[in-house]
């Protein structure tokens, strides 16, 4: 993900970096130091992970023990939990870099009554903070502390107390907190946002049949935070966040070109793509958008470039016998080391999931070139928000990796008309090519052309094209024809159209 600068703060409030991937961006820089911060969210929505992660990143990364109050699971199952992820809290608890207070009910405590002794549970938790020499604290969660109480002052008068106590030792505290709704009241009490400094939102929000993680920063005071929701999803090594509108523009802009593997199309685009560039092939289905993408894939390898393939519609074994039927060895180009190719189902996993999938592949393979095929089997199971955002944070990673990417997308119709994918995205695309059928006296043909290169010049004429065993073959222009984009081509006597426009 795209590196961030963050503006200088008034350095009475310094930040405190919380490790989980993705969350100084959103932050500029982390959650205030020594101040208490919310984190509210519905069942499932990942608090008691994100505050644990807290801890775990301050005591590996930055050097700054903890302190983890339970008010509902016991310190066992919550170490269990969290074994998975490889962390060992155990073990940071017997190095004396972790401390528990152990604040869950017994069996018989399950529906307590009478008043509960706040001011021991202090004692307890400034004595651990002490012990271990906290600069972290974690509460989970504060609202299991007041099940039996319906005096909203008097709620409000303790959960001060806590964060007062520990503000006052100087330890940056994270209070979690459970919420009815993910859209609605912060907390469940009403009263906890304002006793806390900041507030972190948390929801898991249902999108047509699959969940979907966000996190959204509703206050930080007295310093800057990026507004508005980030999805998020919860992998094997934690809490990734990923901040899609809160990325600079910092790539760089090669003018190397690369080959598209085809002479014919390199001329067609004045040369060939740009070492770091994106470009769109466009077209309904068979007029051989796979088999640009194949052909792209080939060239790179040829001149022992890595390259990845992620498809969502073919099977790798398809894509290898399609290859072969236009003079391409994919299976050649896997067993050189050279060729990675992932082929899934986009239902297989959220939009966030397929995202850092590929990103993970990328990061360990390293590729020069990437294919995905197609963004139109993508978009279909994602809202148009989701999938907006998915193809602005896939674009920009590539973009940042100086990576050559090809992306296909189907258009609705057979002839012309432009696809959805299309809409959505070619504003991100370096490059954008259409393909489409021509139907002409009586014959299905298939037209060329590429309609932007960003950066560089490139031929306006559709050109005829056929795939053959050698792959795709540019033929020449279409000449005496028009409404080839929109579907509706026809002939025209051109000695008649001269004729008008001199009329004017």
């Amino acid at each position: 993900m795209a590196k961030r600068k963050f503006k200088k703060e008034d350095s009475t409030i310094q930040k405190s970096l919380t490790g989980i991937e993705g969350f100084s961006v959103i932050a500029e820089g982390g959650i205030p130091m020594g101040r208490a911060t919310l984190v509210s969210g519905t069942s499932g929505s990942g608090k008691t992970l994100f505050s644990i992660e807290f801890l775990w990143c301050g005591i590996n990364s930055f050097k700054e023990n903890g302190v983890f109050v339970t008010f509902e699971e016991t310190p066992n199952d919550i170490c269990k939990n969290v074994n998975s992820l490889g962390w060992d809290l155990r073990a940071a608890e017997k190095e004396g870099k972790l401390a528990f207070v152990d604040a869950s009910p017994t069996p018989e405590e399950q529906n307590p009554t009478g008043k509960y002794d706040f001011g021991a549970l202090i004692a307890r938790i400034l004595h651990a903070v002490k012990k271990v020499k906290a600069k972290r604290v974690s509460v989970d969660s504060i609202t299991a502390l007041f099940p039996q109480y319906h005096d909203t002052g008097l709620i409000r008068k303790e959960l001060f107390n806590i964060t007062a106590s520990l503000k006052s030792i100087g330890v940056t505290t994270m209070l979690t907190s459970e919420r009815l709704q993910e859209y609605g009241e912060v907390a469940r009490f009403g009263v906890e946002e304002f006793v806390s400094d900041n507030v972190i939102i948390l929801r898991n929000v249902l999108e047509g049949e699959k969940r979907r993680r966000t996190i959204e920063i509703l206050k930080f005071r007295g310093t800057m935070h990026q507004k508005g929701e980030f999805p998020f999803t919860i992998s094997k090594d934690g809490i990734k966040i990923l901040p899609l509108s809160g990325l600079e523009l910092i790539q760089r802009s090669s003018t190397k070109r690369i080959s598209l593997g085809n002479v014919d199309i390199d001329r067609m685009t004045g040369g060939g793509l740009f070492r770091d560039s994106i470009i769109l092939i466009s077209g309904p289905t068979g007029t051989g958008k796979t088999t640009m993408s194949t052909t792209f894939v080939d060239s790179g390898c040829n001149n022992k470039e890595k390259c990845i393939m992620f498809a969502y519609e073919e099977s790798k074994d398809q894509l290898v016998r399609n290859g072969l039927s236009w003079g391409v060895d994919l299976r050649k180009h896997m067993k050189s080391g050279l060729l990675r190719i992932f082929c899934r189902y986009p239902e297989s996993m959220s939009p966030e999931e397929h995202l850092l999938f590929i990103k993970d592949q990328l990061e360990e393979f390293k590729p020069n070139r990437v294919t995905i095929d197609s963004l139109s089997a993508m978009e279909r199971v994602l809202s148009v928000n989701s999938f907006r955002e998915f193809v602005i944070s896939l674009t920009s990673y590539i973009k940042l990796k100086e990576i050559a990417g090809l992306f296909t997308s189907t258009t609705k119709t057979l002839l012309g008309g432009e696809s959805i994918t299309e809409t959505h995205i070619s504003t991100l695309t370096d490059a954008i090519v259409v393909l489409r059928y021509v139907e002409m006296h009586g014959e299905m043909r298939r037209g060329i052309t590429i309609i932007k290169m960003r950066g560089s010049n490139h031929e306006k004429e559709i050109r005829e094209y056929v795939i053959s065993k050698n792959g795709i073959n540019i033929k020449n222009p279409f000449v005496g024809v028009e409404g080839i984009m929109t579907g509706m081509a026809r002939s025209v006597n051109l000695a008649e159209e001269e004729y008008l426009k001199r009329l004017g």
